[in-house]
């Protein structure tokens, strides 16, 4: 009875307003209440009052949200179709007092950016500038500012303002292809030559220009705004435009000038200025933007006063002047006013210089190196490892300056103990990394190495050097290119080991093996049992005659494959292409190994890429490198079947469809196994989705995979620990040997479509003959839909293959809705009824913007809600069971009120009342608690039922529209609601 009362009162009220009344009804005196949005309709002075308040709720960008929300929302006809937002009063006023927020606010750009999003803020200044009467179809570039009134000039200024900042704050400076439109720098180039006063609006203009629309133009709307000074406007303007122009600076030298200019007016203006109310801006971001200029326009003097440190630096670099910059260094070492990644990007300024070919910088790259490794040193941090691979091989000259360094840098009157302390471990350091004895003793008969550590620490560390050099002076034995390195002083063989096992410096390696086969001929391969190299190569390699090529070779190859394993490509192509030089001097076998190797490479470095967002596809100089290697038929030589493999994922994965289907020799599909699967997977994705007489070729992968997966399969564990398919007879087909069940389940591939044809594909093998443990997949009509022998097929070894291929499509995609539904299932089809339900929450709360908008019916179809509804039981959870009853298709009545009898509830059931809209199961609910309160039961959760079932929304009297609404706006919070527990 209250409904229907209620209905009558509420019919044609919005469901959030009637939610509203219903909530202030019921709502408890201590907690205050969250003013609404329409109550800002409803009462003109609301606004203002609300924003005069110290901590106002909802804050004023939040209001801005929610009025341009409500005003853009679009509205549904009555033949059920979506219009565009409705331009009526209810909307103009919205967006009304959305510009009001803002001109409270007065029109601070620094806060707007912060609270709203761009799309947000877009909407809010394009409202500005309609209500400010910007001539329609003009560009502002064609705008004369000075004939404009001063608001309606304020806000194209302000508009083309924040588009500036937008792009400086929201971009990474880099080369363009194309340059970007200048039209918004003319706009407000044009601003700073207009000498007047300007004027925003405010909330009295704006409610002038609300009561005549007419008015504008040198009217009271626009004169009796916000007064904003020529100085202020313009500081800012200055600031704006030297951020685009800075940026610009990468593609256009000349465009640092311009910004330095802005900056400098900027500084300038700030100076001038007693109060800046009105300037809104970074002053550290403008610091550094000043001094960034300046370095990069050399418009700075190193013997100005006012000159910062950074500037002298910069000015001596680009007058050539280097040896200055080493002593102003090595002074910092002192004073310490350059931070360490300043020194360190000067030291990387000049590498690249070497790296371009310019001449006579390797001494400055080693002194400047020093010069850090010595500041580093004092304040106690780690040392470079640059600096540490200067110590391999240093001349005496090298060592007099790191002391000279030293000594100076700790030249103060009285240095602190911990700087000592510092300095004296550092030239401990310094005599354990040299290998030479007679620089260990020039470092120890210093004078700085004398004060700084103990007579007994002094003793202690000559006598271990001494010790450690009573080896064997070796003799360099002439090799050829790449053995052409002197053998430095020997040391002892557990050093030189160690040594060995941490270098990743091919020369270093051969080094340190010829001085260990000075010392000891043994097979030093067997150095650390973690050297592997492919079991195919291992005979070729060890029937190599002489002991050092052998250990080289192999060694170089061990740990270029390491680094492989590891994604640190660049170590791996330096020992690749060491190694290829090497064998090339006398086995073709091993050469055509190691090209192999260093193209199974390049392949993975470029997967590797793609993987991490790169879009780059690969040259064409490795795709026709990855077709020859497929094509390539050399007798005798040992071929890894993972090169294979990948190079056939690779192809597939950047879509060389064409080559695969149409271009391959035919004798090689026949031979070769990994080209006939991919044809026929290259074949079938290129028919999706197709018409039925299309399907041959997804017949026939079927088939293929179906001989894979037979009885005659047996189960082995790789070194991963996951079940493999090994195939031992022999297939006419020339397919089913070896390992061809690892390729078609392997983690090589990446296309979307490649992968989600192989889930297809075994999903349907896994769940051929068992519709209740059914899971599902898109394309699933093109395989057939009966085995003829169905106990041939291996269920075990197909069921891992599905597990194992969701799980790596998710780790390339975690926010692909069909394989999150595929994986949901294999965890309902195995009873994990939390995970499942996890799933499947993410499987629609990526498909609607975090439950925001409406989840696809092809996405929550009957089957999924249904298994959901499974979980949410199996868990106990059944008042989520009720609620979700209600998302079929066909409310099914029957289960909800079987959940909403059960007395054993693990989930918080009174919390998820306000989800029910279906009056029908709201009714069985009353029903319910009622017999509870009159067996003498808990009244509260009939007092929360009650505020459920009487709210005016859920009237059956209201419109279609309302309850729908009302429909709509409790699944998507219910569905939030689980994805907080579940997530």
């Amino acid at each position: 009875i209250k409904r229907e009362n209620s209905g009558s009162a509420f019919k044609w009220m919005s469901a959030e307003a009637a939610d509203r009344v219903a909530a202030v009804g019921s709502s408890r005196p201590s907690t205050p209440l969250q003013t609404s949005w329409f109550e800002f309709l409803l009462d003109g002075s609301l606004l203002e009052k609300h924003l005069q308040k110290s901590n106002p709720d909802p804050l004023p960008v939040q209001l801005i949200i929610q009025f341009l929300e409500q005003a853009s929302k679009p509205s549904v006809n009555e033949q059920n179709q979506v219009q565009p937002p409705a331009d009526n009063r209810r909307n103009r006023t919205l967006k009304l007092l959305a510009l009001k927020v803002a001109a409270h606010m007065k029109w601070d750009l620094e806060v707007l950016e912060k609270g709203l999003t761009i799309p947000v803020l877009n909407m809010l200044l394009n409202e500005l500038l309609c209500v400010s009467k910007v001539p329609p179809g003009v560009k502002h570039v064609d705008l004369d500012l000075s004939t404009l009134p001063p608001t309606t000039a304020m806000a194209v200024i302000i508009y083309n303002r924040w588009a500036i900042r937008t792009i400086v704050l929201s971009s990474f400076p880099e080369k363009q292809t194309k340059p970007g439109p200048h039209q918004m720098n003319i706009v407000l180039e044009g601003a700073l030559r207009l000498k007047k006063d300007f004027y925003v609006h405010t909330l009295r203009t704006l409610d002038l220009l609300a009561a005549d629309g007419a008015a504008n133009g040198e009217t009271e709307s626009s004169t009796a705004g916000l007064r904003i000074s020529t100085d202020e406007l313009h500081c800012q303007v200055h600031y704006d435009l030297g951020g685009i122009f800075f940026q610009q600076g990468c593609t256009d030298q000349p465009a640092f000038v311009k910004a330095s200019d802005h900056f400098r007016q900027t500084k300038e203006l700030l100076k001038k200025l007693d109060l800046t109310v009105h300037v809104h801006l970074d002053e550290e971001r403008l610091a550094g933007y000043w001094n960034a200029c300046r370095a990069l326009t050399g418009n700075c003097d190193p013997s100005d006063s006012q000159t910062s440190p950074y500037d002298k630096i910069n000015s001596l670099v680009r007058a050539h002047n280097y040896q200055a910059v080493i002593e102003a260094f090595i002074k910092d070492n002192t004073t310490r006013s350059l931070p360490n990644h300043f020194r360190r990007s000067v030291l990387r300024e000049f590498l690249y210089k070497v790296q371009q070919g310019e001449t006579g910088l390797d001494e400055i790259c080693h002194k400047l190196c020093v010069c850090n490794a010595v500041r580093d040193a004092v304040e106690g941090e780690v040392l470079s490892v640059r600096f540490q691979q200067l110590l391999l091989k240093p001349s005496k000259r090298m060592v007099d300056f790191i002391l000279e360094v030293c000594t100076r840098s700790l030249e103060k009157e009285r240095p602190c103990e911990t700087s000592r302390r510092n300095m004296a471990n550092f030239l401990k350091t310094l005599c354990e990394g040299l290998e030479e004895l007679p620089l260990v003793f020039v470092v120890s008969s210093h004078k700085l190495f004398m004060e700084l550590l103990r007579e007994e620490e002094r003793k202690v560390l000559v006598e271990q050097m001494r010790k450690r050099s009573a080896t064997i002076n070796l003799s360099a034995k002439p090799l050829p290119s790449f053995y052409d390195i002197p053998a430095s002083a020997s040391v002892n063989i557990g050093q030189l080991e160690q040594q060995l096992i941490l270098s990743l410096e091919p020369r270093r390696i051969r080094q340190i093996l010829f001085e260990l086969h000075g010392i000891a001929e043994r097979p030093y391969w067997r150095v650390n049992s973690k050297w592997e190299v492919p079991s195919d190569y291992i005979n070729v390699i060890l029937s190599i005659k002489d002991n050092l090529t052998k250990d080289l070779v192999y060694i170089l190859m061990a740990k270029g494959l390491h680094c492989i394993s590891i994604k640190d490509f660049v170590h791996a192509r330096l020992l690749f292409s060491a190694c290829l030089e090497l064998v090339t001097e006398f086995s073709p076998k091993l050469r055509q190994v190691m090209l192999n190797e260093i193209l199974l490479l390049e392949v993975r470095a470029h997967e590797t890429m793609a993987a991490e967002g790169s879009k780059e596809r690969p040259p064409s100089d490795l795709v026709s490198r990855v077709r020859g290697y497929l094509e390539m038929r050399i007798h005798d030589l040992p071929l890894r079947q993972v090169v294979g493999e990948e190079c056939v994922a690779f192809m597939l994965n950047w879509r060389e469809n064409d080559y695969l289907t149409l271009q391959v020799p035919p004798s090689l599909v026949m031979n070769n196994p990994y080209i006939k699967l991919g044809q026929l997977l290259a074949s079938t994705c290129k028919e999706l989705p197709g018409p039925k007489e299309s399907r041959r070729t997804a017949k026939e992968l079927w088939d293929v995979v179906v001989q894979i997966c037979s009885v005659s399969i047996q189960h082995k564990r790789n070194s991963e620990g996951r079940v493999g398919l090994i195939k031992h007879r022999e297939s006419s087909m020339g397919i089913l040997h070896s390992n061809g069940a690892t390729f078609v389940s392997s983690p090589f591939f990446q296309e979307p479509l490649v992968l989600t044809t192989l889930i297809s594909l075994f999903v349907r093998l896994h769940s051929i003959d068992d519709i209740v443990n059914e899971v599902t997949a898109e394309h699933l009509s093109i395989w057939p839909s009966s085995l003829p022998n169905i106990q041939a097929v291996d269920v075990e070894a197909v069921a891992v293959t599905v597990k194992e291929l969701v799980s790596f499509a998710l780790t390339l995609n975690p926010n692909n809705q069909s394989w999150l539904v595929t994986q949901a299932d294999i965890y309902f089809v195995t009873n994990q009824y939390s995970a499942a339900l996890n799933l499947y929450l993410q499987a629609g709360a990526v498909c609607s913007d975090f439950f925001t908008k409406t989840v696809p019916p092809d996405v929550y179809t009957d089957q999924v809600l249904k298994r959901m509804i499974k979980c949410c039981s199996m868990m106990n959870c059944h008042t989520q069971v009720a609620v979700l009853c209600q998302f079929l298709r066909e409310v099914d009545y029957m289960t909800a009120f079987k959940a909403l009898q059960e007395q054993n509830s693990h989930d918080a059931m009174d919390s998820f009342y306000d989800y029910i809209w279906d009056v029908t199961i709201l009714e069985y609910l009353t029903r319910i608690l009622s017999m509870v309160i009159y067996s003498g039961g808990t009244t509260q959760n009939h007092i929360i039922h009650i505020k459920a079932i009487g709210q005016t929304e859920l009237n059956t009297s209201n419109p279609e529209e309302v309850l729908q609404l009302a429909a709509q706006k409790r699944k998507k919070g219910f569905l939030q609601a689980m994805a907080k527990l579940y997530f």
